[in-house]
């Protein structure tokens, strides 16, 4: 008895403080991942808000420039509302294959003790807020300078809950296609080739600007983009290491295979333009880095630096010369490239997650190629339903959104509008006011 008495103090101690065998609601919650995602949550919103808003506002004219950082900055605020209110539920909710339910309409149910594993899920569903914010965000660089702002917050509102709400549910949310086994690790589907698709079929509804292609239309300010293209590499850890949901191995192989094809997407680019053009250029180097950054986020957790290598260097070289059809043989005036950068290399990637993951790369899976998850042919079919499915359901209903917002509002504006300029013309106001 006086040895049991003795040890009781310190057992009770070992209880209340060891990993593990701590009170059931402390255990449940990871302080670490929480810690991760809330800094995760940070890093994506500043893909947008500043990183993407100056990415895109250094490549217009300067009579454009407020116009896209407005944008930006409009699109952060509608998705928000939009995601809080239903769109989060329907992403996310139990729901069937296809949609979510409205079981966590305005967060219903959901208060500070809920758990999304082993993270608060207000913190999941801000996270997820932040993807929602930048994929239609995404999508403006593809009508710069000739849309209407008061179209552009209709046509963004409506897309978000009819294509981008949908195929969240799809890959993330329950539904068919991550029941299908789809590898789609940050958002390759969900995210660059829901954008870039409806960037091309917003482009070509649209019609070019004034002069494409014959007039030249160079970015204003090669410094502003940089700076921004800077912010999206640094954010982008946020996007697809975040997706581990977990300050854990998968979070930091997935951070550093997304660094090595964002430079390998880069200097392939660069690459390429000192020998088609005699010398490499800011912008191709941020262009490459961008594709290399796109092309690896649905493949980020399933793959090791070697396949990232191959990877951000296929990024480089096919976006790269789908950048140069879209332009050039089709003519089709998507200004900021964001169907041969965020479609195409959505598309790559998906794909060579299927590759790269799979075990028919044995051989080279010590030296970083292949994980060995799963076998290369069945996997790879799965990605190539994924990857069509999204492209279709994408263009069709994209296509039918502009229809409607362009009878109801009109999408662009008068061609004595567009030469002014944007800035002046929507806001009333000057990017730059030198005297």
């Amino acid at each position: 008895m006086r040895v049991i008495a003795t040890a009781a103090p310190a057992m009770w101690l070992a209880l209340t403080v060891l990993p593990g065998v701590a009170l059931a609601d402390e255990a449940s919650t990871s302080g670490g991942n929480t810690a991760w995602i809330l800094t995760s949550t940070a890093l994506v919103l500043f893909m947008t808000l500043p990183g993407l808003a100056l990415f895109y506002g250094g490549l217009v004219r300067s009579k454009n420039v407020l116009s896209i950082l407005l944008q930006c900055f409009a699109i952060a605020g509608v998705a928000s509302i939009l995601w809080l209110i239903s769109g989060y539920s329907l992403a996310f909710g139990e729901g069937n294959a296809w949609i979510g339910d409205y079981s966590k309409l305005m967060m219903s149910g959901v208060g500070r003790d809920s758990l999304w594993g082993d993270i608060p899920e207000s913190l999941f569903m801000l996270f997820q807020m932040t993807f929602a914010i930048i994929t239609p965000a995404l999508i403006i660089g593809a009508f710069a300078e000739r849309m209407k702002f008061s179209a552009m917050l209709l046509f963004s509102a409506l897309w978000l809950m009819l294509v981008y709400v949908p195929v969240t549910h799809w890959v993330w949310g329950g539904g068919w296609l991550g029941a299908m086994g789809l590898y789609d690790f940050a958002g390759g589907t969900v995210v660059h080739i829901t954008a870039g698709v409806a960037a091309l079929v917003a482009a070509v509804v649209i019609g070019p600007r004034r002069g494409f292609p014959s007039t030249a239309m160079p970015p204003h300010n090669m410094t502003m983009t940089v700076t921004g293209a800077g912010m999206l590499w640094v954010g982008w850890f946020g996007f697809n290491g975040g997706s581990a949901l977990a300050a854990n191995g998968d979070a930091a192989m997935a951070m550093l295979v997304t660094h090595i094809s964002a430079a390998a997407g880069a200097m392939l680019w660069m690459t390429m333009e000192w020998f088609k053009f005699g010398k490499p250029s800011a912008l191709g180097g941020v262009t490459g880095m961008v594709a290399g950054l796109g092309t690896i986020t649905p493949a980020s957790g399933f793959v090791g630096p070697g396949g990232a290598l191959v990877i951000g260097l296929l990024a480089g070289f096919v976006c790269f010369n789908a950048t140069l059809f879209i332009k050039r043989v089709l003519k089709i005036d998507d200004s900021l490239d964001v169907f041969p950068v965020h479609g195409v290399g959505g598309m790559l990637g998906t794909l060579m997650a299927g590759v790269f993951s799979s075990t028919g790369l044995g051989v080279f899976s010590g030296y970083g190629f292949a994980d060995g998850i799963t076998s290369m042919g069945g996997q790879l079919w799965v990605q190539l339903v994924g990857v069509i499915a999204t492209v279709v359901f994408t263009a069709v209903v994209t296509f039918i959104i502009l229809k409607i917002v362009g009878a109801l509002l009109g999408l662009r504006v008068s061609d004595e509008q567009e030469i002014e300029g944007l800035d002046i013309v929507l806001h009333e106001e000057r990017g730059y006011d030198i005297h």
